[in-house]
């Protein structure tokens, strides 16, 4: 661990995992092990509540300032912009620099710059991660550990919002949960990826592996929407869980992110963070090719 706390450059204030983010590293953590030290965004009210609220001195408005102040002077970038498709074109930059960055989810809007982040971390060694808050929930290490208990694992359903016409990315804004977290359950390359939409449902099946893997992504409606839910079907008994979005859900993926600064090791293989946004973006297309048929 290094002997001061890390100092954490941070892009993507819209997003309410900034604000928990900002909270746990500068307000919350005791012996603080890291802290957001600078802002990349808008002059606003919202970015003048972060400031206030960590502490924070460094403000810059986009990715031009913040190469030319924060690279040299920071240990670190997090990368939480809504839309996904924004990601690339700050993360790059920090790797090349030999940077550690931890991108929210999604990695990317597409495969096409999620390999080029990939590619950065790699040619320059710094080390990179990206993952839904949801992979580290415990209701999942719960099932983790449930595969030992329902015997050889048949079947794995995991359901959750999503909005195909979301402004941040469509399908990526809330349906990268899902897959992120069918990923941890099953790891592997889909093969044999099916989509259709049914009412207001996108239904993705793959198979990974023997095991067949289904996501349901269903369209909130003006005034709730679905839990996130995961079930595991396995020759001799089933699994099945809401995953909640308690109180501190965001800390876990916080410490695992702490934990690649201490290590330099990413937490998830490079090709597991690559899978979810492969599989969602194949879905993307499919929708997309129907509508224009249609």
């Amino acid at each position: 661990m290094a002997s001061r706390p890390y100092k954490i450059a941070l892009v993507g204030i819209e997003n309410s995992h900034a604000t928990h983010i900002i909270e746990y590293l500068n307000v919350t953590t005791r012996r603080r092990r890291a802290e957001v030290v600078a802002l990349i965004g808008p002059d606003d009210d919202h970015m003048a509540e972060l400031l206030e609220l960590g502490g924070i001195s460094q403000r810059v408005d986009d990715l031009r300032q913040a190469q030319a102040s924060m690279i040299g002077s920071v240990d670190a970038l997090i990368a939480t912009n809504r839309d996904g498709g924004l990601h690339a074109q700050y993360a790059i930059p920090f790797l090349e620099a030999g940077l550690p960055v931890w991108v929210d989810k999604p990695l990317a809007c597409s495969t096409a710059d999620a390999e080029l982040i990939i590619e950065a971390a790699t040619r320059s060694g710094a080390p990179l991660t990206s993952y839904s808050p949801l992979r580290w929930a415990h209701e999942v290490d719960d099932l983790e550990r449930s595969t030992a208990e329902i015997g050889d694992l048949q079947a794995v359903t995991v359901t959750g919002p999503a909005d195909p016409a979301s402004e941040y990315g469509g399908l990526f804004f809330y349906g990268i949960h899902c897959a992120d977290v069918a990923q941890r359950l099953v790891p592997g390359d889909p093969t044999e990826l099916q989509v259709k939409q049914v009412r207001g449902t996108v239904i993705i099946r793959y198979q990974c592996g023997d095991t067949e893997v289904t996501l349901q992504l269903v369209k909130p409606d003006d005034h709730r929407r679905v839990p996130f839910h995961a079930t595991l079907t396995g020759r001799s008994g089933v699994a099945s869980t809401d995953i909640t979005l308690g109180p501190g859900y965001v800390e876990p993926g916080i410490e695992k992110f702490l934990g690649m600064l201490d290590s330099g090791n990413p937490p998830v293989p490079y090709e597991e963070i690559l899978r979810p946004v492969a599989v969602i973006e194949a879905a993307r297309s499919v929708i997309e090719a129907a509508r224009s048929a249609g």
